[in-house]
């Protein structure tokens, strides 16, 4: 399996030229095998060891991203083609208030995917501290340090069921970024 050939099987852009996302939580198609293809903590794409120059060429792969179990994958309406992510495939590294809703939060990742922070993409803390939206169906960015310091200082101390937390809200959610000790 060749990048030209997942590339050439896509077709994710409407006439205006913006990126929809393809369906692929509908597409089940037979398993091909892997492909040295690897996104890096920081949300970088590598292929052979090299880098991805091309963003148009990983915008397109991310929106053809599957997540099943803890396995990734590139999929087409007739192959899936696993690849490796170090930690989350998206990195949160944006946020500003929602200009019709002010107590919304709008985030994006390092690759221009936008969305509200609310119940459908919400905030979850791991085991080991770290911070993660979801961005669609099962796949998530990790919250750049940047962003987590912004949180911090317009969070607000406040006593739940698990201690003192600090918690800010966004479309009507608390969301925690964990507890104070």
């Amino acid at each position: 399996m060749s990048l030209e050939k997942i590339s050439a099987q896509l077709s994710t852009y409407s006439e205006s030229g913006e990126q929809k996302i393809p369906p692929v939580e509908l597409w089940d198609p037979p398993y091909c095998g892997e492909i040295d293809i690897e996104i890096k903590a920081d949300g970088s794409w590598y292929y052979n060891g090299t880098v991805f120059k091309r963003i148009a060429l990983v915008k397109l792969l991310a929106s053809v991203l599957k997540k099943e179990g803890d396995d990734y994958f590139l999929v087409t309406p007739v192959e899936k083609i696993k690849i490796r992510v170090e930690d989350a495939p998206f990195v949160l590294t944006q946020w500003q208030w929602h200009e019709q809703e002010p107590q919304t939060m709008v985030v994006s990742t390092h690759l221009d995917n936008q969305f509200l922070l609310n119940s459908e993409h919400p905030l979850e803390i791991a085991e080991d501290g770290s911070l993660y939206v979801t961005v669609r169906h099962n796949l998530t960015a990790k919250v750049h340090r940047n962003v987590y310091y912004q949180w911090v200082d317009l969070a607000k101390e406040q006593q739940t069921a698990n201690g003192v937390e600090l918690v800010f809200e966004s479309a009507g959610l608390l969301f925690s970024l964990g507890s104070i000790a």
